[in-house]
């Protein structure tokens, strides 16, 4: 096994002799990387892709270890995080847990025996978090499908708006190199779950930014409560709920959830949502763009251009093509609403197609089948380009 295949350790210490012991006793059996400073090592973080496990000393100018292991946490939450101390003061312990979740204490000098005996266990509780992790995403994800696959039959508009929000969202992400945040899917996916309890033909006059009587306005304000309703008792979605709840959330509070996970994913899907509404009911995409950088207070100047940029650069090779939709494939996207000869919204614009859409439209008349539509064929996905290390924080947060 190369170096490079072994556990990656971050030792952080503003004192050089103390970073080289520890490089010392761990080079044999650990990557290690070394820094000096909090700003430096999260820098290093960034450069190598996160850790296994970070160690830091407590006493540090200008950012203390707490700190600086609080803003690990956020960025890079698999990390298990050890805290180095000469001072194992009760304020100290108290900061350290409050503020990073220290996962062990070690006290100088810390005896060579012990400080392997901390990293290994620090190594495999990080495994142990990425592999619940992975378990999670896979199986919570591929339930949350199959559930939106089965609601979009009963209200194509809501939830075939989730499916377009949620590539929306993902590729936004994936600019970010935020792509596996599987926190963010399954909050677009569920985002429009809470319609359920309103009427077709009310879901479509929100879709389309129609004016509402007085009694509709009521039952819309009531459709987040009613998803946290539904959710609420599906264990270990609790960071999906948080990313839902932000969204309605004052401008104020939004700006108060700071960085990591709960915080990129509510600006993302915010942001993709409020853009999908513009446009849906008519605003150009520059137009759409603008009204959405007078919401600097609530997504961020530089993520909004970036979503711009994004958007500019849409596409991808993408190819826009005009079939019946008795040939549309799964993956493709239809971009226009396709409607029964009585009017009733079948499919929105913005669609992807799935495997239960199409064993769905077998059911639809030889009338319809045959109508064209205008689809969106993606381009072929070129092949992942391998490197060692790959990362940045706002990837790191979404793991």
């Amino acid at each position: 096994m190369s170096k490079q295949d072994f556990p990656r350790v971050l030792c952080v210490d503003d004192e050089a002799r103390v970073v080289e012991g520890l490089v010392l006793h761990l080079r044999k059996d650990y990557e290690v990387h070394t820094a000096l400073s909090g700003a430096e090592a999260l820098k290093k973080l960034k450069e190598v892709g996160g850790a296994a496990v970070v160690i830091s000393d407590m006493r540090m100018p200008a950012m203390d270890g707490a700190t600086f292991l609080h803003h690990v946490m956020s960025f890079y939450p698999d990390a298990t995080r050890i805290l180095l101390t000469g001072e194992p003061g009760r304020d100290a312990a108290i900061a350290a847990v409050n503020k990073a979740n220290i996962f062990r204490f070690l006290t100088k000098p810390c005896p060579p025996d012990q400080l392997r005996a901390a990293v290994e266990a620090g190594v495999m509780q990080n495994r142990l978090i990425r592999a619940e992790r992975t378990i999670l995403k896979e199986t919570l994800i591929g339930c949350i499908q199959a559930l939106i696959d089965v609601l979009s039959i009963t209200n194509p508009v809501a939830f075939g708006r989730a499916s377009r929000l949620k590539r929306q969202a993902m590729e936004f992400a994936g600019t970010l190199e935020s792509g596996d945040f599987w926190q963010l899917e399954a909050a677009a996916m569920l985002s429009q779950l809470g319609y359920l309890s309103l009427p077709t033909q009310l879901v479509e006059k929100l879709y389309y930014g129609e004016a509402l009587t007085a009694t509709e306005k009521t039952l819309a304000r009531g459709v987040p409560d009613v998803a946290m309703k539904l959710l609420g008792n599906i264990p270990r979605l609790e960071p999906v709920m948080q990313i839902l709840a932000a969204l309605n959330s004052n401008d104020e509070q939004v700006a108060r959830l700071g960085e990591g996970t709960t915080a990129l994913g509510a600006r993302i899907l915010g942001l993709v949502i409020e853009y999908d509404s513009l446009v849906t009911q008519g605003h150009a995409m520059d137009v759409a763009v603008q009204t959405l950088r007078q919401r600097s207070a609530r997504y961020g100047s530089d993520l909004i251009e970036r979503f711009a940029t994004h958007l500019g650069a849409g596409g991808g090779g993408s190819e826009l093509r005009e079939m019946p939709l008795r040939s549309v494939v799964a993956g493709m996207i239809i971009m226009q609403d396709v409607r029964t000869q009585m009017g009733t919204l079948l499919v929105p614009r913005g669609f992807e197609v799935s495997g239960t859409f199409l064993e769905r439209i077998r059911n639809f008349g030889p009338d319809l089948l045959s109508e064209v539509v205008k689809v969106l064929v993606p381009a072929p996905k070129a092949a992942p380009v391998t490197t060692e290390r790959s990362a940045a924080p706002a990837a790191a947060a979404a793991r």
